[in-house]
């Protein structure tokens, strides 16, 4: 295989060297070319990583140097905080009256003004939902295991647990929430447990 013949050496000196110095020089240049592109690419790397600060990167602002100009704040727009006067409210929709678990009718006793004893209801009460999740309570299961005598030998023989049934004192969902507790979110086990029953 003939060496190829790098650009920056003309044509009348390389045709000079011999064979196996063309070979060795062909193949050094290849291997310089080649570690000076992945240099590069690492300077490239570097130097784009050490630009990086709080505002253009996820780095926290603590990790600025005193080199990072902060961007001016904001000029006061005059407005209060929240939903401005006029705009298109933004609410949950409500759920129908027949699905609602609980209605409890909230009617004032008398006026706020004079004090006078109020009757009646509103046929469009001003309707407020709450959601909320139930509280949980552990189902707990007891399998009696009776052990019984037999009258013929006077051996006693035990009733076996259900198929499907651990041999732990908790089942596989029980289990699952203490593992992703203490392994998770590094709860105490002990705790865990405690707060179940």
């Amino acid at each position: 295989m003939t060496p190829k013949r790098p650009a920056l050496l003309p044509v009348e000196l390389w045709e000079q060297l011999s064979e196996p110095l063309q070979v060795v020089i062909s193949a050094m240049v290849e291997y310089y070319e080649q570690r000076i592109a992945k240099l590069e690419a690492d300077v490239r790397d570097l130097t784009a990583r050490l630009n990086q600060n709080s505002q253009n990167s996820s780095k926290p602002p603590s990790s600025d140097g005193p080199h990072v100009k902060r961007k001016p704040p904001k000029p006061a727009s005059g407005r209060q905080p929240g939903g401005q006067l006029g705009h298109t409210p933004h609410q949950r929709a409500l759920v129908p009256v027949d699905d609602v678990d609980t209605v409890i009718a909230c009617k004032p006793d008398r006026c706020r003004r004079c004090g006078q004893p109020l009757t009646g209801s509103d046929p469009e009460p001003w309707r407020h939902q709450v959601v909320e999740f139930p509280p949980v309570r552990p189902y707990l299961t007891e399998y009696q295991r009776h052990r019984l005598q037999c009258v013929r030998c006077g051996i006693t023989t035990c009733g076996e647990l259900p198929a499907g049934v651990v041999f732990t004192c908790y089942g596989p969902r029980l289990a699952s929430v203490v593992a992703l507790c203490t392994g998770g979110y590094r709860m105490s086990k002990r705790a865990e447990l405690r707060s179940q029953y």
